[in-house]
């Protein structure tokens, strides 16, 4: 595990007016004819745009930032900091190293679309945290994205769930960067904006700090059983 900082290996790819406007026209389109010509689409406007019409995977594809940031898997790194006895800056590998998890789950999304069987693969939230060494003042995690813009929170005992997952592999695959890869965090018990795209560092904090999505008026626990949908729509 390397512990030395390194710089921010994150670039975006931006989805301007033009574009947004052209996917609009072409929305229909990927509603009829799904995955086919969201790759068409994607290959002639680049990572990641095909994914924001609906039909990919069933999902629909947010990005709070307007972009999608892209990080090699071979520049990928995690920081994992505060209240810890051993800040840590884990690459891709080091992730993989760790014992695996595979879960199963429905994804599901606040605003009440849902995708069933999902595989997901990574390593256990909690081995992450273990080797940092959580401090007894620790209590909760605030989590930030490459794309500078959203972040989300969990209470340590939220955190060391079984389901709870620094994803790396998804759909029997490794995470594209639509669905925040090469790494993410996977909350499965919660709904999906709880579940950070792009993750690129953890701080293990005193108190549980609000997240974007909370900010804007989510829940803070965003469990599945028993909450209620926002109006507005969050990241998958």
């Amino acid at each position: 595990m390397a512990t030395a900082p390194v710089p921010d290996p994150a670039r975006t790819v931006n989805v301007g007016r033009r574009v947004f406007l052209g996917m609009v026209g072409l929305g229909a389109l990927g509603v009829a004819f799904g995955a086919a010509v969201q790759g068409k689409v994607g290959q002639a406007l680049g990572s990641g745009v095909g994914s924001l019409l609906p039909g990919g995977d069933q999902f629909t594809i947010y990005s709070v930032s307007g972009s999608f940031p892209t990080v090699a898997p071979h520049a990928y790194r995690l920081h994992v900091t505060g209240l810890v006895d051993r800040p840590l800056t884990l690459t891709l590998a080091d992730l993989q190293a760790l014992p695996a998890t595979r879960l199963v789950r429905t994804f599901q999304c606040v605003t009440g679309w849902r995708v069933p069987g999902v595989h997901w693969e990574g390593a256990r939230l909690r081995d992450v945290l273990d080797a940092a060494g959580v401090q007894p003042a620790g209590r909760a995690l605030l989590f930030e994205s490459f794309d500078r813009v959203d972040t989300e929170s969990l209470t340590l005992a939220q955190a060391r769930l079984d389901d709870v997952l620094v994803a790396y592999r998804m759909l029997d695959a490794p995470l594209t960067v639509e669905h925040g890869g090469p790494v993410r965090l996977y909350v499965a018990p919660m709904f999906g904006y709880k579940s950070l795209k792009w993750l690129s560092a953890i701080r293990v904090v005193e108190t549980v700090v609000p997240g974007y999505w909370e900010e804007n008026g989510y829940p803070v626990n965003g469990w599945l059983d028993g909450s209620t949908a926002p109006t507005v729509p969050p990241g998958s």
